[in-house]
């Protein structure tokens, strides 16, 4: 096999990266249409792992709902249920609630050039999706495409019958609500440029930046030039109005163009059918950068050969656990299509020479690790980060780096941090929660006094805080009142409360007992917001009387709540999870807080796709006697939110949050609490679990869970961890991967 000379270091570095045989092939197991409906927001496309470039389907400009841009439909690129196609887009998010991104379309056509998207769409079949590989028959133009990636370059491979062809690279279409563009051809088969993206959740729109590209495509064309007119459309008769735009001689454009809704296209006439594949480099820096990363990462390689690197990774990723066993066929491909998910994001911001945009002046900055993006973290520090501790580590080490990147540059650490912009979307404190419990779970080879000093900031700045609005208030009166105007003044408190507990453990790790002090007591003061009454968490007024009219169902779905973030009162009353046993005393006891609990999963006020409330079928641990429950509850959540079909999440994947929490359950342990290294533990899905632990953090090398309570009516024992039975149903970080053996009785 002979590859381009600018390919030597992609391949290389796979040498070693896949020197451990692979004995089984694991990618056989995912289904990337898994979350594609009921507003999963994930996107069957190719990809590699936490790839910067991804190449998606994009289905979600059709004619059936050209008019609902800004629907929440259109947070990703594909969705199953809509039948036309638009074309192919290279940069995309998967598991996200709000449209960015979704740019940089290729489509393949045949006959006459057609450039508007609606004109130029089609109807598809016999889609096939493997990780790392999509294909797809378009129904118009009797075309199969190919779509692979590494992991900054998408590469496309269309095979047309003969005749008159079209490849169309769109600049105009997009999830995004920002506009502009530029476009450069350097050859026949070679054109450049960049497109505009940003405001991420409607937020800090002012933040807009490009995205940057080099195209490559195999064959030369007989003709090739730009359009640079929208499609229009006609308000009074309601429709669009077909328009194919002006289009310039090859001659006439060799300088670079600007735009809003430009796009390039390359003309053929084949006289026998014939294959042609388009190589997309991506960079968030230059397009000298996005060059450089097309040559080094694939450069004259095949589709095959790109395909079969990134489909190596991808197994590599999978290995990492090896289930056996399970109630259902479908039951492996659930759970490595969960592992898959959760390989997505955080994804790579940096290039392949390590240079990335600076947070807020964009500059050129230089890593020689890993600077990680899509930092999702109201959702992913529930769970998603202590799975990839135990899973990953060194990702997760290299996630706190970038973390305490985005502090040197951003001067506070991050919330929901995008491609280098921070969009302020939920609330909370979260990454001061990521960052202790990585720590606490001896991760620890990063500046631990840098995080402490940026997490201090954040918890003590009473003025001009972004991440913590009304922490005056928060400080001197334990909560956030309604009429401070502070969004969701009762989830807000909570957040803050569990950001607290965080700091605390890793004050008192570091044995600063003074601030272990303080901000555990800091960590309770959701107390203040429980009414005896009515038994909930109620929001409050800054004089202290409770907010009326006080309604618990308010807020589901969506729905308007003066209390609540994206829930209710209901899916927020247990989100204590730093003191469960404190929860259980302030409700009542053991009896009471159980029948609290019972009422809410038979009130049907649970959400499985809402990340306060996920934890709660693992609380019935904490009672005496009740762990049985747990294990009933999460059997029966699996079967009825988790399948081997397109809806088969429970809703919004959250970059993976959903996902980390079924394979957990799967596996059959849970880590609670965020921040405090520990894990509670139910029956797992599978026969056996066998987690091949990374050398270079842990001592022991595996860890195997055994599942021997197959007996019916067999009486449950518990679980002996290390060969010792363990007394209740929670064990350490610590102990948990220096087990070896865990068997469930």
């Amino acid at each position: 096999m002979i590859l381009h000379k600018k390919a030597t270091l992609f391949i290389g570095l796979l040498i070693g990266f896949f020197a451990k045989a692979q004995t089984q092939d694991f990618t056989h197991y995912v289904n990337p249409f898994i979350g594609t409906s009921n507003f999963g927001a994930t996107n069957p496309g190719a990809i590699a792992p936490r790839g910067m470039a991804s190449v998606s389907p994009f289905n979600v400009a059709g004619k059936q709902n050209v008019l609902e841009k800004d629907s929440r439909w259109l947070s990703n690129p594909y969705v199953n249920e809509n039948t036309f196609l638009t074309g192919f887009s290279h940069v995309n998010m998967s598991g996200v609630g709000c449209p960015d991104l979704g740019v940089i379309l290729s489509m393949p056509t045949t006959g006459e050039l057609v450039t508007n998207h609606l004109d130029y769409g089609t109807t598809y079949k016999n889609e096939v999706a493997n990780p790392g590989y999509y294909s797809v028959e378009l129904d118009k133009y009797q075309v199969k495409t190919e779509l692979t990636a590494s992991t900054r370059v998408g590469v496309s491979r269309y095979s047309f019958p003969a005749g008159k062809a079209n490849v169309l690279l769109n600049l105009g279409l997009g999830l995004t609500n920002e506009h502009g563009a530029t476009l450069k051809f350097n050859s026949p088969t070679e054109v450049e440029g960049s497109r505009m993206v940003g405001s991420f959740c409607y937020n800090n729109a002012e933040s807009a930046y490009p995205i940057y590209f080099v195209a490559r495509i195999s064959e030369a064309p007989a003709n090739y030039g730009i359009w640079d007119k929208p499609a229009k459309y006609d308000g009074v008769e309601g429709q669009w109005m077909g328009y194919n735009g002006k289009t310039r001689l090859k001659e006439q454009f060799m300088s670079e163009v600007v735009g809003d809704s430009i796009g390039a296209y390359f003309n053929y006439n084949f006289d026998k059918p014939t294959q042609v594949v388009m190589k997309i480099g991506i960079s968030y820096v230059s397009i000298a950068n996005a060059c450089e990363n097309l040559d080094k990462e694939v450069g004259d390689a095949s589709f095959e050969e790109v395909y079969k690197h990134t489909k190596q990774a991808w197994n590599k990723k999978l290995s990492v656990v090896d289930v056996e066993g399970g109630s259902d066929d479908d039951d492996k491909t659930i759970f490595y299509t969960g592992l898959y998910h959760t390989q997505i994001a955080p994804s790579i911001l940096n290039d392949s020479n390590g240079e990335y945009p600076a947070m807020k002046t964009r500059a050129i900055k230089h890593t020689d690790g890993t600077r990680y993006t899509v930092f999702s973290l109201w959702d992913t520090y529930r769970n998603y980060h202590q799975l990839m501790s135990l899973l990953y580590p060194q990702e997760q080490l290299d996630m706190v780096n970038s973390m305490l990147d985005i502090y040197d540059q951003n001067e506070w650490l991050p919330k929901w941090e995008l491609n280098a912009t921070e969009t302020f979307t939920m609330v909370g404190d979260p990454a001061a929660v990521v960052l202790a419990d990585t720590y606490l779970r001896g991760i620890t080879d990063f500046d631990v006094d840098k995080a402490y000093k940026a997490m201090l900031k954040s918890a003590d700045t009473r003025e001009g805080n972004p991440l913590r609005p009304g922490l005056g208030e928060y400080i001197d009166k334990g909560y956030v009142s309604v009429d401070s105007h502070i969004k969701g003044p009762v989830s807000t408190t909570q957040e803050y409360n569990i950001a607290d507990f965080a700091i605390a453990q890793l004050a008192e790790a570091l044995g600063k007992k003074e601030g272990a002090k303080r901000f555990k007591k800091r960590a309770l003061s959701y107390k203040k917001m429980y009414n005896k009454d009515s038994r909930f968490l109620q929001p409050r007024m800054s004089d202290g009387s409770w907010y009326k009219p006080f309604d618990p169902l308010a807020g589901a779905n969506f729905t308007e709540n003066p209390g609540f973030i994206e829930g209710n009162a209901w899916q927020y009353l247990f989100m204590q999870p730093h003191d469960i046993k404190g929860m259980i005393k302030l409700m009542g006891g053991n009896q009471k807080f159980e029948e609290k609990l019972d009422a809410l999963f038979a009130e049907d006020q649970f959400d499985m796709a809402n990340e306060p409330d996920i934890s709660y079928p693992f609380l019935y641990n904490y009672l005496p006697g009740k762990a049985s429950k747990t294990r009933e509850k999460v059997d029966e959540l699996i079967a009825q939110y988790f399948t081997n079909q397109p809806d088969g999440l429970p809703g919004n994947d959250d970059t993976g949050t959903m996902s980390a929490w079924l394979v957990y359950a799967m596996m059959g342990f849970y880590p609670m609490t965020p921040g405090e290294a520990t894990y509670t533990l139910t029956e797992p899905q599978f026969d056996t679990v066998t987690i091949y632990l990374n050398a270079d953090f842990y001592s022991n090398t595996t860890l195997t869970i055994k599942n021997e309570s197959q007996a019916d009516g067999a009486q449950i024992k518990g679980f002996k961890v290390g060969g010792k039975l363990l007394k209740g149903s929670q064990v350490s970080h610590k102990n948990w991967v220096e087990a070896g053996e865990v068997i469930f009785e």
